[in-house]
């Protein structure tokens, strides 16, 4: 087997190593970018859930009001038939 003289062994070598460096450096990248995307995805997933429990309390406080709302408004109705203002109304538009 020939051995390559010292100059050009050399240039090997530093060749070699210089590739092995932009190999490494490559990997490094696709790394940073791996650890960047998962960093950004789990933050998008609590994103996520934060807006999906506010939304289950919108829905909540939407059904109270709802219940509420038909509460007065039954209420509204009672005070109306039993004002003698609404029926005297009432009546003077039956008379029509």
């Amino acid at each position: 087997s020939r051995k390559l003289p010292s100059k050009v062994e050399g240039a090997h070598s530093t060749m070699m190593n210089a590739d092995i460096d932009a190999v490494e450096a490559e990997n490094q990248v696709e790394l940073e970018e791996k650890t960047r995307l998962i960093n950004q995805v789990l933050e998008l997933q609590h994103t996520l859930e934060d807006l999906s429990a506010r939304v289950d309390a919108v829905k909540e406080e939407n059904l109270k009001l709802k219940s509420e709302n038909q509460v007065l408004g039954q209420y509204i109705e009672n005070l109306m038939s039993a004002s003698s203002v609404f029926q005297t109304t009432d009546t003077k538009s039956k008379r029509k």
